[in-house]
């Protein structure tokens, strides 16, 4: 198997009493994509917050590249190479369309920029018609793109996506999985969480499924397209 970048064993991880994660094992390769699905309330955003930091895990391990990182701020993560595009988007609303793309500009770990403010334009072509434009005036599909194009500009290892296509119309939605197959063959390493498991499971070399806090099942993304009773039992489709 290729190189794990992110390995996690053991999760356990809490919000006040109620147990979520329970024994979690993930690994991301370098390069990989990973599909996490589960129905509502099944750990999946949990689990990528555990992983980033955002959420301390009561027990288990995690590792990026090697090096422990249980218990690391999230800025260490981060500065680790892992970038994440969240539920909800989060830019700054009062800055302008290059403004949020520059303020998070920065060299990869290895030193690497890949994704310069001129490789994000062209990649989003309707940021590049917006680029003066605030936050607050676009639509909820060019946040989701810019949202995307931000992360990409830390020249990130690895790549987490919340759920980037909910909400959006059809043909916006269509443009998100594009970019996605974009990232994916810019060798990237991407986690993508969706609730649309058909569009996860053509864009993802595998995929892990989580059931009440649990891994229910996993393996190769084919495979599990080629299995659609068992994965419309678990996702309950």
């Amino acid at each position: 198997m290729a190189e794990p970048l992110i390995e996690a064993r053991g999760l356990d991880t809490f919000y006040g009493a109620s147990h979520i994660l329970r024994g979690v094992d993930f690994r991301l390769a370098r390069g990989e994509s990973v599909g996490l699905m589960g129905r509502n309330g099944m750990g999946k955003t949990t689990l990528i917050k555990s992983l980033l930091g955002l959420v301390p895990v009561r027990a288990g391990e995690i590792a990026i590249a090697g090096r422990p990182m249980r218990g690391a701020p999230p800025y260490r993560i981060a500065r680790a190479g892992i970038g994440y595009v969240p539920e909800g988007r989060g830019i700054f609303p009062t800055l302008s369309v290059i403004e949020n793309l520059v303020m998070a500009a920065r060299a990869g770990v290895r030193g690497q920029r890949d994704w310069t403010l001129e490789r994000v334009l062209e990649t989003f072509p309707r940021l590049a018609e917006r680029r003066g434009h605030g936050g607050t005036q676009l639509s909820g599909g060019e946040q989701q793109m810019l949202s995307i194009g931000r992360a990409l500009m830390t020249n990130p290892d690895a790549l987490f996506l919340d759920e980037a296509t909910e909400g959006l119309a059809p043909l916006i939605v269509a443009e998100i999985w594009r970019i996605v197959g974009d990232i994916r063959a810019s060798g990237i390493a991407t986690v993508v969480v969706d609730k649309n498991f058909r569009s996860v499971l053509r864009a993802t070399d595998r995929a892990v499924v989580l059931v009440k806090g649990e891994v229910a099942l996993e393996g190769p993304s084919a495979a599990l397209r080629d299995d659609p009773e068992r994965l419309g039992r678990l996702l309950g489709v």
